[in-house]
């Protein structure tokens, strides 16, 4: 059995809708999984005009009805969006509430075991306020819909893993926010992580918080009282952590294949070197050649990958947006879920 992707448009105003077009007209998606995309048949319609695919738009009203072939997108309509009511490059409450409502969808469908993952398109984040919905993005909104207390956020591209102990918060908070619980608890999400990815004896790089790990106290005291404790208390029970190693060469011997994930402490601690590996730009053309790399929540009742990037208004409703990242978290929601799910 294949496992059932459930793909969120995200915003129909940015390059959600383009994107999700463009990834579902590769024929290896259908050989490893039925997609089904979340969203609204005007916004499709459109962009399978405008990308000249010219694919295939089948409606479904249940996901059981799904057949997964190749050259016909099935889609859920949740009739949001009617001919011409919403701008493309435009925040808006519409784009807003219509974006909420599909991943509000998916992470239903999902906690009812009626898809195996959900994979969400980019949202803008002052839309789905303006729509009445105060979430600070995604990750935010699995938690809370689901029930979830202790999460993390994790990137991935290529060989490179990425989980973080505070994400969107001021670097004052973070260091606040940087507790030998907290560090222990997202040890243990990427642990399991790696396990749902096959790994069977993952190997964790805890990154320091402080230059140097902070030279045995000389820089900070972080390490000293938060994060060597966190990973002692996690050796002590056969998880094979390592640190806290610097900042300035955890991700270099990631790389390099001594770790399997690194646990970062802030937000571009993790973010920058998982965009050096998966983002390119051409001056000339100012165009980015590569857009690779994803995004998934870690420590929720589902699975959930997501694209590492924005709406991207400035380039929504021309066919020029790159579906690579849409394309790699397809590809690990399919990982992950045949782990999870013991499927074939």
């Amino acid at each position: 059995m294949k496992p059932i992707i459930g793909i969120t448009m995200g915003d129909p105003a940015g390059i959600g809708p383009e994107i999700a077009v463009k990834a579902l007209a590769k024929k290896q998606i259908y050989e490893k999984c039925v997609p089904v995309i979340i969203g609204d048949f005007e916004a499709l319609k459109d962009a399978n005009q405008f990308t000249k695919l010219n694919l295939g738009l089948n409606e479904i009203k249940e996901i059981n009805r799904a057949r997964g072939e190749f050259g016909t997108i099935e889609y859920l309509n949740l009739n949001f969006l009617a001919p011409r009511s919403w701008e493309y490059k435009k925040v808006s409450a519409l784009a807003g509430k219509a974006a909420f409502n599909y991943v509000k969808k998916g992470i239903e469908l999902a906690l009812e075991n009626k898809i195996h993952a959900v994979v969400t398109g980019p949202i803008n984040k002052e839309s789905i306020n303006m729509a009445g919905y105060h979430y600070s993005g995604h990750t935010e909104i699995f938690a809370d819909l689901t029930g979830t207390k202790d999460y993390a956020m994790m990137l991935a591209s290529g060989s490179l893993k990425v989980v973080h102990v505070t994400t969107h918060v001021s670097m004052r908070k973070a260091c606040d926010l940087i507790t030998e619980e907290r560090v222990y608890k997202v040890i243990n999400l990427a642990y399991d992580a790696m396990k749902m990815m096959g790994i069977e004896s993952p190997r964790i790089g805890v990154a320091g918080l402080n230059a140097h790990s902070s030279e045995n106290g000389l820089f900070g005291t972080e390490e000293q009282t938060a994060i060597k404790p966190a990973i002692e208390k996690a050796k002590s029970q056969g998880i094979n952590a390592d640190g806290p190693v610097p900042p300035d060469t955890v991700f270099v011997k990631a790389l390099a294949g001594q770790y399997d994930i690194v646990v970062a402490m802030y937000h571009d601690q993790g973010h920058i070197p998982v965009k050096l590996t998966g983002f390119k730009l051409d001056l000339a053309t100012n165009k980015y050649t590569s857009v690779s790399g994803i995004n998934c929540t870690l420590g929720l009742p589902i699975i959930r990958t997501s694209v590492d990037h924005g709406t991207a208004f400035g380039k929504a409703g021309e066919g020029r947006a790159n579906e690579e990242s849409l394309v790699d978290a397809i590809e690990m929601a399919i990982r992950m879920a045949k782990v999870k799910f013991k499927l074939k």
